[in-house]
């Protein structure tokens, strides 16, 4: 089984019904965490942190969804080569 990888981060979006953040220099990334309860718990905390600031969004993302293991070498492994 792989081991699956979630990143929490979030910052200030153009528009609160958006997804868009107002400049990617200034995310901020919570961390990655080993299980989704551990992300959740992180998301949830900042996203508290944050509530008076309409414009601000923390998101999950699954890491783990990115690679898929079925394939020998995932296509961001070949712009590496």
């Amino acid at each position: 089984m792989s081991q699956r990888l979630h990143l929490v981060f979030g910052g200030e979006l153009v528009d609160p019904q958006s997804t868009q953040f107002r400049d990617t220099d200034d995310i901020h990334i919570v961390g990655i965490f080993p299980n989704y309860a551990q992300a959740y718990s992180a998301w949830k905390a900042e996203s508290q942190r944050t509530v008076d600031s309409a414009h601000t969004r923390y998101f999950i993302a699954h890491l783990h969804r990115l690679r898929d293991e079925e394939t020998e070498v995932s296509a961001t492994e070949e712009l590496g080569s």
